[in-house]
């Protein structure tokens, strides 16, 4: 009998092994499913070759002849980089490994804006990863702006299942004109579809590429409960494995709205407006539902609270 008992104890144990693997802090998470490599696609490229420093120089030291990069924060200054190009669609992804310890009021930024050119009128596409404002956790949050719509968030937080500071992951964004994926080591976490009731708030116009470490005690820790705490510092963030592949915007014409077109003479090929890139193969929409299911823990379509009556996307 105690042999029986032992062998499906053991069995019980290898199956919900398959599905269920230790995490760093917060107890059992689920083991993510197989997805397309969609980043296998694209090309890596040289940080150096394709970005710039946009603040906080004596912080940004690259690496490995350019092909990796440190950006970090101390009580001096945090850092930035910025795309030399702008872009209209495309691919657009980074391996980002985050500072570890204490990290309240720490966010790293990995995300897409034409706030200098369209100040009153501008979009984004956010990645940002929050240092934990109690634990040493980090939450990843996706939000996007349309139009200028900066007055109503479209946030959605996530427990990440994995540590991320302990080695490289991939967070990419695929941008066209059928929709917009958020994707985690290759598995889309979100996707935001171009149709009617998005269309006053999804982003179209060319936006160049950041990535960005800095000091959002206020914004990020209850206006300010939770302060970045220096003693820690420098809180470190390295960056690599960039791919960036989209439709290039000729500095001629800076402000261009113009749809990507392999006709026109101003824009470069769009290499995301196949048919392939249009939705989520059955594996993608799988590892969706899973990270969504399992892994997202607020999303503003569900924040009655916040709205009296929902963004008209959240009934699509």
């Amino acid at each position: 009998m105690t042999s029986l008992l032992q062998r499906f104890l053991l069995t019980c144990f290898i199956f919900f092994s398959d599905f269920i693997i230790p995490t760093w802090s917060r107890g059992p998470v689920y083991k993510p499913p197989s997805v397309e490599q969609l980043t296998d696609r694209f090309h890596p490229t040289s940080v150096a070759a394709k970005m710039s420093t946009l603040y906080g120089a004596s912080n940004v030291h690259m690496k490995n002849d350019g092909s990796y990069v440190d950006i970090s924060l101390d009580k001096n200054s945090g850092s930035g980089l910025v795309s030399n190009e702008r872009y209209q669609h495309g691919f657009f992804s980074a391996a980002i490994k985050l500072p570890m310890g204490v990290t309240s009021g720490v966010v790293l930024a990995f995300y897409m804006s034409n706030s200098d050119v369209f100040p009153h009128n501008h979009d984004e596409i956010d990645f940002e990863l929050l240092g934990h404002e109690k634990r040493k956790d980090w939450v990843l949050q996706t939000n996007i702006y349309g139009n200028g719509s900066v007055n109503t968030g479209r946030e959605e937080k996530f427990n990440l299942w994995f540590d991320p500071t302990q080695e490289f992951h991939q967070y990419s964004i695929l941008w066209n004109t059928h929709h917009i994926v958020f994707l985690v080591d290759n598995i889309p976490i979100r996707e935001v579809i171009h149709n009617q009731a998005s269309l006053s708030i999804y982003p179209s116009k060319p936006m160049s590429l950041y990535t960005t470490i800095w000091d959002a005690s206020e914004w990020a820790t209850h206006g300010g409960k939770y302060p970045v705490d220096y003693h820690y510092a420098p809180f470190v963030a390295s960056f690599g494995e960039l791919e960036m592949e989209g439709c290039v915007i000729l500095k001629t014409n800076p402000s261009s709205t113009s749809t990507c077109s392999k006709s026109s003479t101003l824009l470069s090929v769009d290499p995301v407006d196949g048919n392939e890139y249009a939705k989520l193969t059955v594996q993608q929409t799988v590892g969706l539902n899973w990270a969504r299911t399992k892994h997202m823990f607020y999303s503003y379509c569900k924040d009655t609270s916040r709205y009296k009556l929902l963004p008209p996307e959240c009934d699509t």
